[in-house]
């Protein structure tokens, strides 16, 4: 939590925050760890919950919330414009969600982070059922698209205009390092990094480049790149939502 933002060449190994809280409450709840040792992983900002059927509270308030709903997991959604993954609607949530670019999904309960200051509001609403990659099929997208984007921007010599982005690419073994809670199956610990590995592939080839490009060159690039922020976004969804864990 509160990762500073990376320099240059460096790529940010930090989950989501929704990514942590979707891993933390599944353990909490699966009885993997304690109350206070989720709440000690928070403890680096100040958080609020918003919508609670008591009115404002805090995280034990609504881990209590979601016990009594009959929650046994909580997963994460990342959604962009055009790629909903990880929603299942309804409407009203899946629009906030998308504005926040991420949301944890526990049982009948979305949950949607808001940074205001120096308080990180959780807005409570209903979610739906949703549809997922299972854990296999997300890797084998990852580790497809991986390859096709590495040939892909080769093509366009991401070296002369990113060679940060070139040097990542050819250092896939250097995963980030994920601290997860007790229970999380070490498959979905190893595909959640290598899934932030490939986001920050992706951001560090669309990186300004300061009128380098030309618009049809920037567009080729853009191009290459949407298959790999669409594999990694599942990826990580895959690997935060216990629905799709393997048994």
């Amino acid at each position: 939590m509160g990762v500073p933002a990376p320099h240059s060449g460096e790529i940010d190994p930090a989950l989501p925050r929704s990514a942590e809280m979707a891993w933390w409450i599944t353990a909490w709840l699966r009885g993997h760890e304690q109350t206070d040792h989720l709440l000690d992983a928070f403890a680096g900002e100040a958080h609020s919950v918003l919508g609670l059927p008591d009115g404002p509270g805090s995280l034990v308030d609504l881990l209590t919330h979601l016990r009594r709903g009959g929650a046994t997991h909580a997963g994460l959604a990342v959604p962009v414009e055009g790629d909903a993954v990880g929603l299942g609607g309804p409407r009203a949530f899946n629009e906030v969600a998308l504005e926040a670019g991420e949301a944890v999904v526990a049982g009948a309960v979305g949950l949607v982070p808001e940074e205001v200051g120096e308080v990180v509001h959780w807005h409570v609403t209903g979610a739906d059922r949703r549809q997922l990659p299972d854990v296999g099929e997300a890797d084998r997208g990852l580790r497809t698209a991986l390859l096709e984007t590495a040939e892909g921007l080769a093509d366009l010599d991401v070296a002369r205009w990113r060679p940060e982005a070139a040097d990542a690419l050819m250092n896939l073994r250097h995963l980030p390092v994920l601290h997860p809670p007790a229970g999380t199956p070490p498959r979905c610990v190893q595909l959640a990094a290598r899934a932030l590995q490939a986001r920050g592939i992706v951001s560090l080839a669309l990186a300004d480049d300061g009128g380098a490009l030309t618009a049809y060159e920037v567009e080729r690039r853009r191009a290459a790149l949407v298959p790999l922020g669409r594999a990694a976004r599942r990826a990580l969804v895959a690997a935060c939502s216990p629905e799709v864990w393997p048994h």
